[in-house]
This record gives structure tokens, sequence and C-alpha cells, in this order.
């Protein structure tokens, strides 16, 4: 079992987005995810739709970030056999991880295994004081599917690139 809160690998540290921040050199390969750290990222937690989490190198290079903001599943969407244990309400409350993304300098560490687990905890940690049933994610890829998939995560029946993990199995992993 791993510990939570996960601990940083050393020599990182994993702290909200801030002014300091280098995020014009960030890269990771995919244009739309550089592009949302470059341009949007600081807009969004200013304007509270999202949090920014990143994990920085030095305390300004970016080595990878992920996003969290409140969302709504609606129960259709869900497999019938989630969604018949949860209450009739057209929508049930979640969290979004919007975005994760590791900087093409920094693979090979296991940081989106971190940058995950610690995006895990902090959406379970907000979930006791702010009701969520799950953790949503929309895959960019086939890969990224994939690296979801390895932790848990499930397809939703009509839409193969967005999955979500119950808080439940995510308050399991915490033990």
């Amino acid at each position: 079992m791993k510990p939570f809160p996960p601990l940083p690998p050393p020599g990182y540290t994993l702290e909200p987005l801030s002014e300091r921040h280098d995020r014009t050199a960030f890269s990771c390969g995919v244009p739309a995810l550089d592009s949302y750290l470059a341009r949007q990222a600081g807009q969004d937690v200013k304007r509270d739709v999202s949090r920014v989490y990143v994990l920085a190198a030095d305390h300004e290079t970016v080595a990878g970030y992920f996003s969290l903001s409140a969302a709504t599943i609606s129960l259709s969407d869900l497999p019938p056999e989630m969604a018949r244990r949860l209450p009739r309400y057209p929508f049930v409350p979640a969290t979004l991880m919007g975005r994760l993304a590791v900087a093409g300098s920094h693979r090979g560490r296991n940081l989106g295994e971190f940058l995950l687990l610690s995006a895990l905890f902090l959406s379970w940690q907000a979930s006791r004081q702010v009701a969520s049933a799950a953790v949503l994610v929309d895959a960019k890829d086939d890969s990224a599917r994939g690296f979801y998939e390895r932790y848990g995560f499930i397809r939703f029946p009509d839409q193969s690139n967005r999955l979500f993990l119950p808080m439940k199995t995510v308050e399991q992993l915490l033990g």
C-alpha cells in the first residue's frame, strides 16, 4: 500500500499553481495540455473554475500538473449496476480531474502515478466536506485511457474516453 497523502519524489514539491511557476516552458508533447497550462490555468484558478496543482522541480520549473473541479454525472450515463446503488437524482456530484500531464523532460520517473494518486487523495479529502460520488477523467487518447484503466477507472458505457472511479474505490485505496 502506498502512503497517503502520497509523498513527492525526492527533489520535487506538489504546490498550488502560482505566479512563480514557469508555465510557458512546460512541454508534455500534447499541445492542448501545454497550452492550457501556459494560457488558461492561471485564469481558471483566479475565477474559481478549477484548482491546478503543479509538481515543481525547483519551486519554479513545472515537471507535471493536474487540475480539479466540481462536476456532475448524469445518472443515466453510469453503468446500470452503479446507478442502481445511487439515489434517483438526475445528476450526482463528482470531481473532475480535467487535466494531468508530465513534462517530457521528466518522464520515466513515475511522476504520472504520483500526480494521479495525489489528485485522488485531494479529491477524496474534499469529498469529506462536499460530497462527490466519483472522480471523472476525459482521456485524450487510447494511451491515456489505458493509464487510467490500470488504476481501476471504469469507462462510461457510451463514451469510451470518459472514465470514472467511484469515491468508495478511492477510499479503499487509501486503506
